[in-house]
C-alpha cells in the first residue's frame, strides 16, 4: 500500500498541468504518484524520456546500469519495470540474471564490466573512484559517459522516490493491458 494514494485524473487537488499529462500516460502507479508533485512530473517524465529514448549510449548497456542501480537500491519496483524493459530492447536472460551477482560474473564483457563497476561506485559513493571512471571512459565518448552518469543518478532518485512511497508493482490484469498497448515497446520508467 503506498504511504499516499494514488492519483487519479479527476483528483481535484492536482495541478491542471499534471492532471493532464496523468490522462495521457500508462496507468502504472510510479506515474499515480508521481502526479501530485505538480510541475515536477512533467519534468520528471521529459528527462525519463531523453535518457530512454534519445540518449547515444547502448540500450543494453543503459538496462545494466538501471536495474543494477535498482537492485542496490532494493527497489523492487524498479527491477521489475526495468527487467521487462532489458528483454525488449535483446539483454540476454543470463545477463539479466547475473546483474544480481555484479560486475565480476564472467557472462559480462569489459564494456559491460565497466559499466556495472561504474554504476556499482556511483551508487554505493556517489563518486566512482579515478581508475572505475577511466576505464569507463575509455570505451564510451563524453556524451555516452554524461548519459550513463546522468542516468544511474536518475535511476537512484527514481528507486528513492518508488521506496519512500512504497509504490507497487501494477497488478497482473494491468500489466497485461500495459503490454498490449505498447506491444512490448518497453515503456516504464
Amino acid at each position: 500500500m503506498p504511504r499516499i494514494p494514488y492519483a487519479t485524473v479527476d483528483d481535484p487537488s492536482l495541478d491542471p498541468e499534471a492532471a493532464a499529462l496523468l490522462a495521457k500516460m500508462q496507468p502504472l502507479n510510479i506515474f499515480k504518484i508521481l502526479a501530485h508533485g505538480g510541475g515536477c512530473f512533467g519534468a520528471y517524465t521529459r528527462l525519463a524520456t531523453a535518457l530512454l529514448y534519445k540518449s547515444k549510449i547502448d540500450p543494453v548497456l543503459r538496462e545494466m546500469a538501471i536495474v543494477r542501480a535498482g537492485i542496490l537500491c532494493g527497489s523492487t519496483y524498479e527491477v521489475f519495470q526495468h527487467e521487462k524493459i532489458s528483454r525488449d530492447v535483446g539483454m540476454a536472460e543470463a545477463k539479466l540474471q547475473a546483474l544480481k551477482i555484479g560486475p565480476d560474473d564472467p557472462v559480462f564483457d569489459q564494456t559491460e564490466r565497466a559499466v556495472l563497476r561504474l554504476t556499482d561506485e556511483i551508487v554505493k559513493n556517489v563518486k566512482a573512484s579515478d581508475e572505475t571512471f577511466n576505464a569507463a571512459a575509455a570505451l564510451f565518448e563524453p556524451q555516452e559517459m554524461v548519459e550513463l552518469v546522468m542516468c544511474i543518478g536518475f535511476y537512484v532518485m527514481t528507486s528513492a522516490f518508488l521506496e519512500n512511497f512504497e509504490v507497487e508493482v501494477e497488478p497482473p490484469e494491468v500489466q497485461k493491458m500495459i503490454n498490449m498497448t505498447t506491444k512490448g515497446g518497453g515503456k516504464g520508467t
